[in-house]
């Protein structure tokens, strides 16, 4: 089967002083997505996930190797991805659903057609935003909602073009445990539906574990994949099975091998079984 996701021996240097050098950023890099496959990527800070995703987006070019998205070799900035950080950065002087529908103002087709299929989009607008409990706050501007609101419709902002492939930075970071786990929920439930591709790079490994099919552990800079991870956990997962013994042998399995990096740069880790270590 064709990989959704297709990285094959990705090394990124971020200039030709650092590529002469061979300093960099994050180094061999493969990995094979399937399709509607989610994702996470774990490490120490200063690893290189964002540096990651900035190649899988299209942002930054590889110094060598070759990346593919959707049977496409990724050549710039990619049209089927959406994205969402940390921080929400909805403008304050545009309504919820109007944040929202801001992608369709830019991203073509829809462009071209927003004027003509403007209530069209903003039903569907809606009808997203509904999905994540904003029902009755589509109409409030930014300063109206509390932060968890306002990261739902960033992440409903990520989605209403309807992409392949979603890629969130630290997304639920600065929120409180509550908060973080009411948008885990609702996280996996629009990928449930939706069947899109998830990477999420998170320091959260409870969160990596009860959203992923696989997690990655990423070594210090340069950064390496050096553990994947599998996700036995059946779905659908409810926050229950984050105070079972196998979710939290998981979690601790994940910590040791952070931790262990932490210690030995770049060096790969000898995994214990399920995870797979990666020597490459």
């Amino acid at each position: 089967m064709t990989a959704f996701v297709d990285f094959n021996q990705v090394w990124l240097a971020y200039n030709e002083e650092l590529l002469a050098a061979n300093q960099f950023a994050v180094e061999d890099i493969t990995l094979k997505v399937g399709q509607g496959e989610f994702i996470a990527i774990v490490g120490p800070s200063g690893c290189g996930k964002s540096t990651f995703m900035k190649l899988a987006t299209g942002l930054r070019m590889p110094s060598k190797g070759s990346i593919r998205i959707g049977g496409e070799a990724v050549t710039g900035p990619l049209k089927i991805s959406g994205m969402a950080f940390q921080a929400p950065s909805l403008l304050p002087w545009r309504t919820t659903v109007n944040n929202v529908l801001l992608p369709l103002e830019i991203v073509e087709p829809y462009r071209s057609n927003y004027k003509a299929k403007r209530a069209e989009y903003e039903a569907r607008a809606r009808d997203l935003l509904k999905s994540v409990g904003l029902a009755g706050y589509e109409d409030k501007f930014p300063w109206e909602l509390s932060g968890g609101m306002q990261q739902r419709a960033s992440i409903c902002r990520a989605l209403i073009h309807e992409p392949k492939l979603l890629l969130l930075d630290e997304p639920f970071g600065a929120l409180d445990a509550f908060t973080r786990e009411e948008l885990w929920c609702a996280l996996r439930d629009l990928h449930a539906a939706k069947g899109f591709n998830v990477i999420l790079v998170t320091h959260d490994l409870r969160e990596s574990v009860f959203l992923a099919d696989t997690v990655y552990c990423m070594s210090k800079s340069p950064g390496r994949f050096v553990v994947k991870r599998d996700i036995d956990l059946p779905r659908p997962r409810d926050l229950e099975v984050t105070y079972t013994p196998e979710f939290t042998g998981i979690v601790h399995e994940l910590r040791g091998h952070i931790g262990a990096n932490r210690q030995a740069v770049g060096q790969p880790v000898n995994a214990a079984a399920p995870a797979t270590a990666l020597a490459q």
